[in-house]
């Protein structure tokens, strides 16, 4: 496939960068989708119309989480049965997974839909915001058969080690996006709905690009009656995969969700200042999520290929790098977190409340440059069921807990809210090393004298 990449040899430090810049680029576009939508309705509409969008795109981003974290299955069996260089398996996965996302992205579309007045009405979204922030989950939910079908065909594509496409597809739909949000919302007055559907005509630009390269590629796969059909093993390890690492997403963008149940009750400043350091965090962490989506496709394509001790490598260059790059919004959000919030509103109330908030949670910018690489890392080697009880212990028996105690107490101030993401960050990443020493002690002790390598991965998945 043109753009595919051997990710089992060259140097390590260089095939990690190589292969995870366009990650990180193709991450950033996508984070431009809800930042530039509450960017223009912040310059173009009322505080009521800023806190329609922060909670939609609250909603929005756990459809988004299960779909790219169910998704990564693709990566992580293309990119194993690519190193073990088994390829009618990689073309069984291919064919497996684009069908199954074809039929669940229906399902869920008429789920999401049936469930949009229910669920704003668990966020208690203030009553001034409620009819823009149900305009614009609508109309975001029919967008999810483009959100499905693009992050699958795009999962393969990286699995093979291409992870070039895919940001050409994002950047096609972020210029998409961008310019009809000033036109929908600047010019027409669209308000939350004009953002709304130019993030669903993006989404589908990018997932027909996407379908026409993939088609242009058929020596690698075959689009046919033949090759597009659901193969019950394959089938099997995708949810097997798939279904712990989108659930654990979905677990921590809930508790997230909390806290934006609870910030909407202490009115339209607070909840359009916590939107506002959303998106901030988006991009703070950007640098940790794109090396720990990397890590998971060549992690899974170096334990095919039998390359243990290079994974590991690519491990330790991912985090120091992911750390290295965090820190630079962690000063910014220390030292003038005014100017971060000045981007994207004047509105003086905001301000007041979103300034504490912003310095608190931004701690959780570092925790997580040690986190999510070894998530990536252990979702390669098909760890999901223990990343997946680490981070959903991590938000469930954390976060959510600590946040319901300052509820239970009445507590206004935000600064204190946004602690509750870092002390739980910690903790996740303090058991993802507890767990790694245990994992390498076992390997150890399964090592067969004179071999030098641990057990294949096919037969070492699970916890």
């Amino acid at each position: 496939m043109s753009g595919n990449k051997d990710l089992t040899e060259g140097k390590v430090g260089k095939v990690l960068l190589r292969f995870s810049v366009p990650f990180f680029l193709a991450n950033l576009l996508q984070a431009l989708y809800g930042a530039v939508d509450l960017m223009v309705v912040g310059k173009f509409c009322s505080a009521q119309s800023v806190a329609a969008v922060s909670t939609g795109t609250q909603v929005t981003q756990i459809i988004t989480s299960l779909i790219t974290g169910f998704t990564l299955a693709g990566t992580v069996l293309v990119g194993r049965y690519t190193g073990m260089g088994k390829k009618k398996k990689v073309e069984e996965t291919i064919g497996t997974t684009l069908v199954f996302f074809a039929v669940f992205s229906l399902a869920l579309t008429l789920v999401f839909l049936l469930a949009v007045p229910v669920i704003l009405g668990l966020l208690q979204v203030p009553e001034a915001s409620y009819t823009e922030a149900f305009q614009y989950v609508t109309i975001c939910g029919l967008g999810i058969f483009f959100i499905c079908e693009y992050n699958a065909l795009s999962a393969v594509l990286r699995g093979y080690g291409d992870s070039l496409s895919p940001l050409l597809f994002v950047g096609a739909a972020c210029v998409c996006n961008i310019a009809g949000d000033f036109l929908l919302v600047g010019c027409f007055s669209m308000g939350a709905a004009g953002t709304a559907a130019a993030t669903v005509f993006s989404q589908g630009v990018s997932m027909l690009l996407a379908a026409a390269s993939f088609w242009r590629r058929k020596k690698q796969f075959a689009f046919s009656v033949r090759s597009l059909r659901l193969q019950p093993q394959i089938l099997k390890e995708v949810i097997q995969v798939g279904i712990p690492v989108s659930f654990q997403e979905c677990m921590v963008r809930l508790s997230f969700l909390y806290l934006t149940t609870i910030t909407n009750r202490l009115g339209v400043s607070a909840a359009s200042a916590v939107g506002i350091a959303s998106k901030y965090d988006v991009f703070a962490m950007l640098p940790a999520t794109s090396v720990g989506s990397a890590l998971s496709a060549l992690t899974a394509q170096n334990m095919g290929a039998g390359k243990k001790s290079r994974a590991d490598q690519f491990l330790r260059y991912g985090t120091a790098v992911s750390f290295s790059c965090s820190l630079v919004f962690f000063c910014w959000a220390q030292l003038s977190p005014e100017t971060m919030l000045g981007l994207f509103t004047n509105d003086s109330g905001i301000l007041k409340a979103g300034i504490p908030f912003l310095k608190s949670c931004s701690l959780d910018y570092v925790a997580v440059s040690l986190l999510f690489p070894v998530n990536g890392y252990l979702n390669g080697r098909e760890k999901t069921v223990f990343t997946m009880e680490n981070n959903c212990m991590g938000a469930l028996l954390i976060r959510v807990p600590i946040l319901g105690f300052l509820r239970h107490e009445g507590i206004a101030w935000l600064g204190l809210y946004g602690l509750a993401s870092p002390i739980a960050t910690a903790s996740m990443a303090g058991m993802n090393f507890v767990y790694l020493v245990w994992l390498k002690k076992r390997e150890e002790r399964r090592e067969q004298p004179g071999v030098g390598r641990t057990v294949p991965l096919s037969s070492d998945s699970g916890i």
